[in-house]
This record gives C-alpha cells, structure tokens and sequence, in this order.
C-alpha cells in the first residue's frame, strides 16, 4: 500500500505581474470575494471576466417608468443586471418574468440574484427564447413593460470555451445554447463561397466578404481544419495581406470581429429571432405598455426601426422613439462595449 502523502495541489499562478488568461483571472471571477480587485478592473474602464456591466440603465428605467404592483419582463436576462434594477422599482409587489436560451449562464444568475433576496414570489426566470414570448404571455397575462438587451453577455465573450472573441484561443462554436444546432465550426465545413459572401455582407456589412469567403472556402477544401478561433483569425489575417501596412492591423481587427459577428448571427438565427419577437410584441404588452430595445449592430437596429415605425403608423403604437438614445460619454469610458449601443422604445396605443 502507497502511504505516500498526495501532493498538495495550489493554484496555478500566472507569470507577470497580471493575470492574461481567463482562467488565471480567478479574483474577477469571484466579485463576491474580491470586491476591490473588481472595483479596480471597473475603475480602468474595462469588463471583470465573468462579469457583465449593464448599459443605458438609467435611460431604460426613466422611459419605462416601472411602478410597483406591475407584470413586467426581461426578455434576455444575461447577468441580471437590468433585471435586478427592475426588481428594485417594484418593490416586491408584482412580478418581473425574465428569458435566457444559455443554460450555462442562467443558472448563475437565478442563483446570484436568489442571494439577494429575488425569489420565485416576484421573479420567473425560464431558458426560453424570447421568439417564443406569446407562450410567456399566455403564463403571465400581458406585461406592463418590456426590454429586450440583444447584446452577447460579456461573460459569454469573455469565456474561451464559448467561442465568441478571435481574441483567445477556444473552440469556433458560438452558439448562445451549446446544446442546440450546430457550431461556427461545422457551419462552416459545408458552405459554399457564394453563401458564405453573402452572409459576411448581410449580417455584418463586411467590405471585403469576397476575399475573405473564398479563402475561408479555400482552405476547407484543401482539407484544413477551422475549428479554432484563432484558426479562422489567421486565415482572415492571410487573406487581408494585400492592405497597406499602415493600415492593415487595424482592417484584420475589424474584419475579424465582423466575421465572428456574422457567423454567430447566423448559427444563432438572429435575425430570425428578433423579427419573430417584433412581430408578437405588440400582443404581448397592456394598453399604455411601454417596451425598450437595445441593438448593438446595425442590422438589428434596422429592423427595430422598421418595425416600430410600420406598426406606429398602423396605430398599434401610439408613440415611438423618434432618435436613437445612446449612452453617456462617461458612460462609455467607463465601458468601451457601451460605445456601439442604440436604444429605442415604442408605446403600445
């Protein structure tokens, strides 16, 4: 018999001064425990890993005008941020539904905001699309104010595991639910060049969709495995090598955020989506309902736009945002990943 005493396994430590991986970041992941590491990551304006910081919430909540007693919902609950500022307004008296397709982020948060002393009394939480709103109503009754964030979660970005950010190294999957459809990766083992332009020019205006394609396509049919997402980074990077110098860097930057923008729309059926909730939205509010959305690209913001001024017009709505709200100034050098967002809202008539 081995009495050999087990090896006492430590943390592993990061090199340097600061932690670089996601892993390493075990403080930030911890914002309970350690408060003051959080607060400084804030401070520097950038997002604690596992974290997400909510955006416009004060415009959000000055339109919504939440009273207590009121049915209201989430319909993308994320971290719980705006849910829990919702919360707050009513008071205990009511009831706020919240919405989320990713199983593994929302369970953290019904347990987070469970701890702070939201349970079942005031808030139902469901792993539903937000698509499916009508089978909500038909639980809740219809709802006295609405918002719907369609921004990915920072905790999702931040993840390796998730795919989201050519910035690290993990697998090229991208869905928002890891247990349906199919990954960025196997999507993209069968498209064709011409589908694969015209997806990277629809979902994400990418000006150099052709060149980008027909390597992507290129590659794959030579056998190369992109799997990975620094793997498609690299063949991206490849293909844009003909840019002036001066301004290469920059262009393979964005054109690898627009790639990954595109290719996470279209294995999560976003646009699908969203047209799906706009179009039952109006059946799902109170008379006087008020309802606010935030985009943070714009073709989601077109058809927010569309949709709100087409049903305005029919007299579904009686008032709807005439410009887009953004937020702050401070706000965003506070939060870079606010920078790109648009809110609109619309009153049911």
């Amino acid at each position: 018999m081995d009495n050999q005493e087990k090896e006492h396994k430590r943390r592993v430590r990061y090199k340097g001064t600061h932690p670089r991986s996601y892993k390493e970041k075990y403080k930030e992941l911890q914002p309970d425990k350690y408060v003051d590491t959080v607060a400084k990551v804030i401070q520097k304006g950038n997002t604690p890993a596992g974290m997400h910081i909510s955006i416009c919430v004060n415009e959000i909540m000055e339109f919504l005008e939440i009273k207590p007693g009121q049915i209201g919902l989430d319909a993308t609950l994320g971290y719980g941020g705006h849910t829990q500022e919702m919360l707050k307004r009513l008071e205990s008296k009511g009831h706020l539904y919240a919405l989320d397709v990713d199983p593994i982020e929302i369970s953290k948060t019904k347990e987070r905001l469970e701890h702070l002393g939201y349970g079942s009394e005031i808030l139902t939480i469901k792993q539903l699309n937000f698509a499916n709103i009508d089978e909500v109503v038909a639980e809740s009754g219809l709802f006295d104010f609405i918002l719907a964030d369609l921004g990915v979660s920072s905790m999702q970005i931040d993840n390796p595991d998730r795919g989201f950010s050519y910035k690290r190294e993990g697998p090229l999957d991208l869905r928002l639910n890891p247990e349906k459809g199919i990954s960025a990766a196997e999507r993209l083992k069968t498209i064709t060049q011409e589908e694969l332009e015209g997806m990277l020019f629809e979902n994400s205006d990418e000006p150099y969709s052709e060149v980008i394609s027909k390597a992507i396509v290129s590659e794959i049919g030579k056998g190369v495995d992109i799997s990975t997402t620094t793997k498609l980074q690299q063949v991206i990077g490849d293909a844009l090598q003909f840019i002036p110098a001066g301004e290469r860097k920059e262009a393979i930057k964005k054109s690898c955020q627009r790639t990954f923008q595109a290719l996470r729309i279209d294995v999560n059926n976003e646009f699908e989506v969203l047209y799906a909730f706009l179009e039952k939205l109006p059946n799902a509010l109170t008379k006087g309902g008020r309802v606010a959305i935030l985009t943070f690209h714009s073709g989601e913001d077109r058809l927010v736009k569309k949709s709100f001024k087409r049903l305005a017009q029919e007299g579904v709505y009686s008032e709807i945002a005439t410009e887009v709200i953004r937020p702050t100034i401070e706000e965003c050098n506070m939060n870079s990943r606010a920078r790109s967002t648009k809110m609109r809202w619309a009153i049911k008539a």
